[in-house]
């Protein structure tokens, strides 16, 4: 008995309280709360002699934690990691070899120790929620779909890493944003597979789901082409090393989301195809803009939305659309007779250079649609007005307002599109800070951003929180020697955690302090 009153000891010392959560003394009425459990009574039974346990500290925070009296649990050797279902071995194996247990598989029995996995298939559930179960010296994660489940294993693993002992009670978790991402400019600057993978495995443990590969630019075009390989650059990712990126990804439920930017930002294939280079009247080459009057343009930025379809497997996909350069003149019609003279031809006497940039979006969402994916562009590839708007289910990436004509976001919102925030006030960390940028701190982030601040640091109305699908962090390359590939990694690390809290959480206000979250990933890592 000494030896369980020192456990509850450290569980209670273990820990602050980062969620709502019942706190009722009576743990039989919260063990009629959880069916989780089913089986023995638990052993040792909770008695009063325990303080009620602490909600575990974890990023992102738990959303809600009951407290009951117990000794929590922690992994020794010789516990159990079983599974209720065959889907889930992969989380099942993961967290055995993370804790040091052995992966048992599909079993009935109960012992001792046991971390149990399950699937409660629900309708109408959040795929992304789980429970987690810490009762008579067991635990048990479970949920309405793997992805759950794996996240519940991550809070777990965290919080074994900071106070080696998982409370008693039942955590009841789910994200309030549906995209937690990160974007990678490989484009510009090119990093090693080992590298990314890191980064999936950093991003898996702090619950993110999205990774944005820019991989095209006018600086250069970085995985292996079957279709066009002569505007690959001499530095770059084979198609093995991204699909182990892509399949470890997926084992993390994390999905790759590939960008290849057009009309602009397409200097490397260019480069291998010089005939499609825009120009404008006075014959002046218009840098990394392709000529979108040629047809033979459509064909070769198709091709390769085609091809790596079968890479990227998963639902998203980022075209683009931003910084056209035929746009940012005072008059595109009269420097680009070619574009305006298209445009008319396509869409009637009254179309405009806009009008046609407009279609060219719509025709590369034709393209990926067609795989089942979902689009995405960037705000600044929408325009107001025009005979020719853009599809309705391309979602915006909104990242800036300070584009020529810029829109406010509500502008967005109002016409009923869904938003993913990329806010380049807080979330874009760019190397070597050109153009008034600076690196974003984990703490500016932490203590001033919420999804709803979507351009500068004003909020949008708490009404347009449904569109809003969730954000990501960004890393752009602008001047790619500026920092190592370890010095990104380090620059990047607080701001991830704090963008993933502010995802998971809907609360604007966080619990802990900045300096209590600092030092709290310091202990988790």
């Amino acid at each position: 008995m000494l030896v369980a009153l020192a456990a509850g000891a450290v569980v209670a010392a273990s820990g602050v309280g980062l969620g709502l959560w019942a706190t009722s003394d009576d743990a039989g009425s919260a063990a009629s709360r959880s069916g989780d459990l089913a089986g023995s009574p638990p052993e040792p039974s909770p008695t009063r002699s325990y303080p009620l346990s602490q909600a575990p500290r974890t990023i992102p925070a738990v959303r809600d934690h009951s407290a009951e009296r117990g000794p929590g649990w922690r992994p020794e050797r010789g516990h159990r990691v079983v599974v209720g279902d065959p889907a889930l071995a992969d989380e099942g194996r993961l967290i055995a070899g993370e804790l040091g247990l052995t992966y048992a598989g599909e079993k009935d029995d109960e012992r001792a120790g046991d971390l149990r996995l399950v699937l409660n298939k629900g309708k109408g559930a959040n795929p992304e929620s789980y429970t987690m179960t810490v009762r008579g010296g067991r635990v048990t994660v479970s949920a309405p779909a793997e992805a759950g489940v794996f996240y519940g294993t991550r809070t777990l693993k965290q919080q074994i890493r900071g106070a080696e002992t998982a409370p008693e009670g039942v955590v009841r978790d789910e994200p309030a944003k549906q995209r937690r991402g990160m974007m990678l400019d490989v484009a510009r600057k090119h990093f090693t597979a080992d590298w990314i993978e890191d980064r999936v495995r950093e991003l898996g443990d702090l619950k993110f789901n999205e990774l944005g590969l820019h991989f095209s630019d006018d600086q250069g075009f970085r995985i292996e082409s079957d279709s066009h390989p002569e505007i690959v650059s001499e530095q770059h990712l084979t198609k093995a090393q991204v699909k182990r990126i892509v399949d470890l990804a997926a084992s993390r439920h994390i999905t790759v989301v590939p960008e290849i930017d057009s009309p602009g930002h397409l200097g490397a294939v260019i480069a291998a195809h010089p005939d499609l280079q825009l120009r404008n009247v006075n014959g002046g080459v218009v840098r990394g803009a392709i000529d979108i009057s040629k047809a033979k343009s459509a064909e070769i930025v198709d091709d390769l939305l085609d091809e790596y379809a079968g890479l990227f497997p998963g639902g998203q996909w980022h075209l683009g659309a931003d910084e056209y350069q035929a746009l940012v003149v005072s008059d595109p019609e009269a420097s680009f007779p070619g574009l305006a003279a298209a445009a008319r031809k396509k869409y009637g006497s009254g179309a405009t250079v806009e009008d046609l940039a407009t279609g060219w979006l719509n025709d590369r969402a034709d393209t990926v649609r067609a795989h089942d994916r979902t689009p995405r562009a960037w705000n600044d590839g929408f325009f107001k007005g025009g005979s020719v708007q853009a599809a309705e289910d391309v979602q915006i990436a909104y990242w800036t307002g300070k584009e020529i004509g810029a829109r406010q976001p509500v502008e967005y919102l109002s016409e009923g599109r869904d938003v993913v925030n990329y806010n380049d006030e807080f979330l874009y960390y760019v190397l070597g800070e050109p153009h008034t940028f600076v690196y974003p701190t984990g703490e500016r982030i932490y203590e001033q951003w919420t999804p709803l601040v979507l351009r500068g640091t004003t909020a949008v109305p708490a009404k347009y929180d449904g569109q809003i699908l969730g954000g990501s962090f960004a890393v752009w390359c602008d001047l790619a020697n500026s920092q190592t590939q370890e010095q990104v990694a380090a620059g990047i690390r607080m701001p991830l955690r704090a963008t993933v809290q502010k995802l998971w959480h809907p609360d604007g206000e966080p619990e802990l302090s900045w300096a209590e979250f600092r030092a709290l990933a310091d202990k988790l890592d």
